[in-house]
Order: structure tokens, then C-alpha cells, then sequence
């Protein structure tokens, strides 16, 4: 069975990955951030955050406002957009053209970034592709819609 993409479980897989297969960050470094994905849904947003560390996941844990929780950055947008990006990965083996989330959160229009520390906003350039690698997991993780 497989989790929806706004559940602590369906995170829990994608680190869960990441995790058993380092080797796939090994080449993009070392990466010290935390980001909290900001999933809005008509029943109340879903909030997660996830602890990057080195070449794994050091946690992902359920939040309950998105401003609280420490994090360097977020990365907010309408269940539809997180389940579209999920939806591509699984179709493709990663996420193409505009599902990627640097295109997604540069853009804007779909999900946007937001921050409030300028040094925790730079850790989303200099890190993004861990986090897309992170999400690409999602093809070997079971893609539920919510």
C-alpha cells in the first residue's frame, strides 16, 4: 500500500532511501540543512520537516506552524503542485523539465521559497540538488494521492 505524498510515512520512505543509499549523494557533498515542505490541502496545510546531515537524512517530523520549527528555508504550495512533481517522478524516474523544484520554487507561481534568514535561503541553491535527489526517491518509494 502505498502512503500519500502528505503523510510523515511517505517522508519517512524518502528518507528511509536516501539513507540506504548514500553512495547517490556521495557526489553532491555533504549537506547541512533543514527545510520544512508546507503542503496546503482544504483540510488544513500539511507540514513536515526534514533534517539534512552529511550524505543522509537525519529526521522528518510532522510540524505543527510552519514559522515554528527551525529550518533554513521553506518551500510552500498547493498539495495539487507536491502531488503533480510525486506524479512525474514516478513516471519518469526523477523529476523533468518543469516539475523539477528549482524550477517549481524559482519560478514561484507554483510552490515558492521562503525564508526569513538570508544564509539559510543560500543553503537552497547550494543544496537543491540533494533535495531533488531526495524527492526523486519518490521512484522507488510507493506514490499514494491524499
Amino acid at each position: 500500500m502505498s502512503a500519500p505524498v502528505d503523510s510523515v510515512a511517505f517522508f519517512d520512505g524518502l528518507a528511509d532511501e536516501m539513507n540506504a543509499h548514500s553512495e547517490r549523494y556521495a557526489l553532491l557533498g555533504e549537506a547541512e540543512m533543514a527545510v520544512v515542505v508546507v503542503m496546503g490541502r482544504p483540510t488544513g496545510d500539511f507540514r513536515v520537516r526534514i533534517e539534512f546531515e552529511a550524505l543522509g537524512c537525519a529526521g522528518v517530523a510532522a510540524v505543527d506552524d510552519a514559522h515554528g520549527p527551525v529550518a533554513d528555508f521553506r518551500l510552500v504550495g498547493p498539495i495539487e503542485q507536491w502531488q503533480a512533481m510525486f506524479d512525474d517522478i514516478a513516471a519518469n524516474g526523477r523529476a523533468t523539465g518543469p516539475f523539477t523544484i528549482n524550477s517549481l520554487a524559482l519560478i514561484g507561481e507554483r510552490i515558492r521559497f521562503e525564508g526569513d534568514d538570508p544564509m539559510g535561503l543560500d543553503k537552497f541553491s547550494r543544496f537543491n540538488q540533494t533535495l531533488q535527489e531526495f524527492f526523486d526517491g519518490a521512484r522507488r518509494v510507493a506514490v499514494g494521492a491524499s
